[in-house]
């Protein structure tokens, strides 16, 4: 069985996210959705609540595409939640070419630590290339429309975070 890991924050999960799940989904029998915990970022959502979005917004692409769609908080190493969960790949979505140089150096870690697992970048669709989970939380903080970047169940939730901020 082929098991990819795609990680991240997912702080708050976005259209782009969805694209690159819904693209991986089709390379992988099984697609762990890895939701880091990491404190020093800060997050907006608390963990559960990452969670609870991404299986709710998840649900219907593993229902679309076939593959079994599970998510994994993670607090370890990454090459470490990628044994812990059984991946033989890291899939890794690029926006732009900013992105690529962070990746290329993690790819070089993750490759001395652990070269059974390989990495696959996905790159954005061009719609999506623009939106970060950061942008996005700061344009719903200052009252903007997010619409066109995150789900309507997200976009509430941004909402309610907000409101009276």
């Amino acid at each position: 069985m082929r098991v990819g890991l795609y990680p991240g924050t997912f702080d708050p999960i976005t259209l782009g996210h969805l694209d690159i799940i819904r693209r991986a989904a089709t390379l992988v029998d099984k697609l762990v959705i890895g939701v880091a915990i990491n404190r020093d970022k800060g997050p907006l959502f608390e963990l559960e609540e990452r969670v609870a979005l991404i299986n709710s917004e998840c649900a219907a692409l593993s229902e679309e595409t076939g593959t079994n769609i599970v998510v994994h908080p993670f607090e370890n190493l990454l090459i470490d939640c990628a044994r812990d969960v059984g991946a033989q790949m890291i899939i890794r979505g690029l926006r732009a070419v900013a992105d690529f140089e962070y990746e290329y150096q993690m790819v070089g870690m993750n490759r001395k630590l652990d070269d059974s697992i390989e990495t696959v970048f996905l790159m954005a669709e061009a719609e999506h290339q623009a939106i970060a989970s950061k942008l996005v939380k700061e344009i719903a903080r200052l009252g903007g429309d997010v619409s066109k970047f995150v789900t309507p169940a997200v976009n509430a939730e941004l909402k309610k975070r907000f409101s009276g901020a």
